[in-house]
């Protein structure tokens, strides 16, 4: 209880129900050696989700006067994985996680996978505790102050990312098309495009097919506002 009460003071929030913390924080790992996978946070990160998802679209809705594809862009960039992953280490999450010793010996507290799931597991505590006004606040703690240009992470698998950034959203759809090949056989070049939704984000030329998708998901990044390393 202890650790549990620690992480009630960083996030500012106390739980009048400890048990809905102590299955936030506990991962499926933990919950199996237990013998008890129900008391995991996998079902809470299924509701966390969708809580963080209406709480960001309601604020950029709010804030942003640009049309729906752009704020799909940027309530995507705001809960992908990685931009989780950032906010669950400024309280320290994953000091606070209930893990097997399987994910404990192989470095699961700093996993942005494990951390980014059970951001989600608190956000569904929080509100089923308390209510969507202190999730909502909670949440709300995280987002730029001027969400015109939200965080830029460096990063260097473009590709990655990029489908990060969109696959929150079943409805969208990335793609790369090899366009056309350049120069003679000892010195090809592939341009290749990456389209989302069927419409052209980014083109990008290299010496294999598989530069050539970075370079594009390179391109459509910075186009999206991302400083791109």
């Amino acid at each position: 209880m202890d650790r549990i009460e620690k992480f009630e003071k960083i996030i500012g929030y106390t739980f009048k129900d400890k048990s809905l913390i102590y299955q936030a924080l506990s991962h499926s790992s933990y919950a199996n050696e237990k013998k008890n996978p129900s008391g995991s946070n996998e079902r809470l990160e299924f509701l966390g989700d969708s809580v963080l998802s209406i709480v960001v679209s309601d604020y950029l809705y709010k804030s942003l006067n640009v049309a729906e594809g752009e704020l799909t862009r940027v309530r995507a960039s705001l809960v992908c994985e990685k931009s989780l992953h950032v906010f669950a280490k400024q309280i320290r999450l994953g000091e606070f996680l209930f893990l097997g010793r399987g994910e404990e010996n192989t470095g699961g507290r700093e996993r942005p996978s494990i951390l980014a799931d059970a951001f989600e597991a608190v956000i569904a505590a929080i509100y089923l505790d308390g209510g969507l006004k202190p999730a909502t606040r909670h949440i709300l703690r995280f987002m730029p102050e001027d969400v015109q240009h939200p965080v830029k992470p460096a990063f260097s698998d473009f590709k990655t990312v990029l489908q990060e950034i969109v696959q929150k959203n079943p409805e969208e759809k990335v793609e790369y098309v090899l366009i056309g090949e350049e120069g003679p056989d000892h010195n090809k070049r592939f341009v290749v495009e990456v389209r989302l939704n069927s419409q052209v984000i980014g083109k990008g030329k290299g010496k294999s097919k598989k530069e050539a998708e970075q370079l594009s998901a390179k391109e459509a990044l910075a186009l999206m506002g991302y400083e791109a390393q």
